[in-house]
């Protein structure tokens, strides 16, 4: 009697590790690897974050999809396969962003990595089981072994001289010296310019609506933001002070009567991170008309340098112009 095979034994027998194509593996493998040179802290800070997150970008969601729509090795060929892998890989990851916008995560580092884990992941497995289903003979596979191979005879033939052999190792060693040269140019950009953002919100995250009407002994709420493109980690100290200003019209300049500190904090920041922090200051006392914000990188001057000095030594400088009751 011919024994019926039941689905769910088709189910197991493609998932088993030793079933797991090659091309696939190596897709899965590098996404570990991406998502691990992702938030591994000091590797994160090195080259290998974008050399693993570019094709995690640009070529392995759109491989793993297409692996997963034409299981068959005379589907499409290799070169079209290839194609539409970088095509499709364009075009999934804005939509994802797309998607994300309009969900409470928004377009975030942590949301669209997962997504992208994610995508890849269950394309990965049902190309595998859409593999499973098909004759061995039918089933797409890079043939890794017969390219290695073929490599491996082609800069060295039987029958080459000590001298061939001698420039075909010369050739690849060139042909690797080029490829690291380019990835290094690639993901290792010259330095540009080094600057600091420094800015203010009003209490709704917006530049605007700014506590400018102060009442003495109430909260004044706005956000701090500090951006770092300095090629390097910061640690920022901000103070903020009360001040009172008078302007003299008839020699156009301003003179400083009154400072009072009202805070100093630190804030630490990586390189090409920009920190918003939220911030909530009370105004003591009448007579002040206006709030200075002073940033300082490494370099803070001793308390004993005040007024108008002061400010001039900060790193950036921003105020707000104000009325307190």
């Amino acid at each position: 009697m011919t024994r019926i095979q039941h689905p769910y034994d088709t189910i197991i027998e493609a998932f088993t590790p030793s079933k797991i194509p090659s091309d696939l593996a190596v897709c899965i493998i590098w996404l570990i690897v991406a998502i691990c040179s992702i938030y591994i802290p000091v590797i994160n800070e090195t080259f290998l974050r974008i050399l693993f997150g570019l094709p995690l970008i640009l070529f392995i969601p759109g491989y793993a999809l297409i692996a997963a729509l034409f299981p068959g090795a005379k589907d499409i060929d290799g070169i079209e396969r290839v194609a539409l892998s970088f095509g499709l890989s364009i075009a999934i990851v804005p939509l994802i962003g797309l998607a994300l916008n309009y969900t409470p995560w928004g377009i975030r580092l942590d949301p669209i990595v997962t997504c992208l884990a994610i995508f890849t992941l269950c394309m990965c497995l049902i190309a595998q089981y859409r593999r499973t289903r098909l004759p061995k003979e039918e089933r797409f596979f890079v043939p890794f072994h017969s390219i290695r191979q073929s490599i491996f005879k082609e800069f060295h033939p039987p029958d080459s001289t000590r001298l061939d052999r001698i420039l075909s190792a010369v050739l690849l060693i060139a042909i690797i010296a080029a490829i690291v040269t380019t990835v290094y140019v690639i993901v290792v950009p010259k330095e540009g310019e080094k600057f600091t953002e420094f800015f203010i919100l009003g209490e709704k995250k917006m530049a605007a609506d700014y506590p400018t009407r102060l009442i003495v002994g109430e909260n004044a709420s706005i956000f701090i933001g500090i951006g770092n493109h300095e090629y390097r980690t910061i640690n920022y100290t901000v103070e903020t002070y009360m001040m009172n200003v008078t302007f003299n019209d008839t020699t156009n300049t301003s003179s400083l009567d009154r400072m009072t500190r009202l805070d100093r904090f630190i804030v630490p920041i990586q390189h090409n991170r920009t920190v918003i922090t939220p911030y909530s200051f009370v105004p003591g006392s009448t007579g002040y008309n206006r709030v200075e914000f002073l940033l300082f990188n490494e370099t803070v001057p001793l308390d004993t340098v005040k007024g108008m000095d002061r400010i001039n030594n900060s790193y950036r400088d921003l105020h707000l112009w104000v009325t307190v009751r």
